[in-house]
């Protein structure tokens, strides 16, 4: 039995590990090297092109909770990335490079999974497939998908954060410290004065940037570049990615602002700025950030991007188990389908797998619950609704737990949420053997 993953990013590395594990012969297509994506820079599978960060690994944090219903299912992505985590406090960061080529070396060492590197122009809606595409779907593809389930244009504008050498830090400038000195110190603190903050943003909103059509109007939320976000006034900064709060100097002063920078790689030659997501000139780039105390000298090893992001209306398109309404054979995984983030995407890569497996063998598809995280965000991206969005973990498109205190609410998703992914394990594994 053949079945075709379409896209080796997250969620078709994740679909591809899962079914060829059950004994499926996997054709999976990834265009790259052949034809390479704005924002890729390798070939390799399961290449992270944003953040390093996988977000909190907290039990009670939405992201880590699913983090933790994928590891029941025995996650490829989950391994990946705790065999080649970073230090970053609360939250699971990766070293991008030692990611991915796990991820690839895991993939090509299966024998039941074919890479095939060329770039998919049609889908056949006969052929067992999961689309996992990404936000980077090709144009071609992009257009025989619209055409498939009669779909308008589907896409907005994401952005990147610069990634800066270590040794291009004035570390007398830059300290490391945790808010509060919760945890472990590991982000790098670059702290700025109301004299020095109001310079930056002055030259920051004045600064020249990458012309992208309709990009005012096509922008999402959840990725929005630091310039777009400083046009709508210096607190938007101070109160979010610049926020301040509980990191005062080691001389115990506190700063009007502060940029923090995050870990990117193993050997600590790399950070990434933390939420200066960027669609900038490069020259610019390096004139206005070189403003931020601490990076005078700063050298980028690669700067901010901005790519445009495709995604399908899902609630129009699929059900709560990934299968299209339309074509019994085929789903859709990854952000594609209407998610947002690293872990939502080989989340749905996960339940993309099962539920096609389950098909194959003619067993009732899963329907996970909404007391899970993931069972929320496929519930959430299959739902009725206008001007959708894509979405990603969190308690709020979760079922409230009543009778709860507050104080204990988010520790008790968590316990709910995991006991909950257990018995929908079980019932996945008799269905699949009765």
């Amino acid at each position: 039995m053949k079945i075709k993953i379409i896209g080796g990013g997250l969620a078709g590395s994740e679909a591809a590990y899962q079914l060829a594990k059950r004994g499926y012969e996997v054709l999976l297509y990834e265009m790259r090297p052949q034809k390479m994506t704005p924002a890729h820079q390798t070939d390799k599978l399961g290449e992270l092109v944003c953040s390093n960060s996988l977000k909190s690994a907290s039990l009670e944090n939405a992201c880590g909770i699913l983090k933790a219903e994928m590891q029941e299912f025995d996650s490829l992505i989950m391994e990946a990335a705790l065999k080649n985590s970073v230090p970053a406090g609360a939250s699971l960061a990766v070293d991008r490079e030692g990611f991915s080529l796990y991820i690839t070396t895991k993939i090509k060492n299966m024998p039941n999974i074919k890479i095939i590197n060329e770039e998919v122009s049609k889908i056949d809606p006969n052929d067992y497939t999961i689309i996992a595409t990404g936000p980077l779907t090709s144009d071609t593809l992009a257009n025989n998908i619209k055409e498939l389930f009669g779909l308008d244009d589907f896409y907005f504008y994401d952005a990147q954060a610069p990634i800066i050498y270590a040794d291009s830090i004035d570390y007398n400038k830059a300290y490391f410290k945790s808010r509060y000195d919760k945890g472990t110190a590991d982000y790098l603190n670059c702290p700025l004065t109301k004299e020095e903050f109001d310079l930056f943003y002055n030259e920051l909103i004045n600064a020249s940037m990458v012309e992208t059509p309709d990009f005012e109007i096509k922008v999402f939320e959840a990725c929005m570049p630091i310039e777009v976000m400083a046009q709508r006034g210096p607190k938007t900064l101070t109160f979010g990615p610049m926020k301040p709060v509980g990191l005062k100097t080691p001389t115990g002063f506190s700063p009007y602002a502060v940029v923090q920078l995050r870990q990117d790689d193993v050997s600590k030659t790399m950070y990434n700025m933390v939420g200066f997501q960027t669609h900038l000139k490069f020259g610019e780039q390096k004139r206005v950030f070189s403003l931020i105390p601490g990076l005078e000298n700063v050298r980028f090893a690669k700067y901010g991007r901005i790519h445009k992001n495709t995604y399908i209306n899902a609630p129009k398109i699929l059900n709560n188990t990934l299968q299209t309404k339309k074509y019994k054979n085929i789903f859709f995984a990854g952000q594609i389908s209407g998610v947002e983030g690293y872990v939502e995407s080989f989340a749905t890569g996960l339940v993309a797998a099962l539920n096609l497996d389950l098909l194959i063998l003619n067993k009732e598809l899963l329907t996970f619950p909404n007391e899970t995280i993931i069972g929320s965000l496929l519930n959430y991206i299959s739902s009725p609704q206008e001007n959708f969005q894509p979405m990603n973990a969190n308690f709020g498109i979760v079922t409230p737990l009543e009778n709860v205190s507050k104080k204990e609410r988010k520790k008790e998703y968590g316990i709910r949420a995991l006991n909950m992914i257990k018995e929908v394990k079980d019932l996945y594994e008799r269905r699949r053997s009765n």
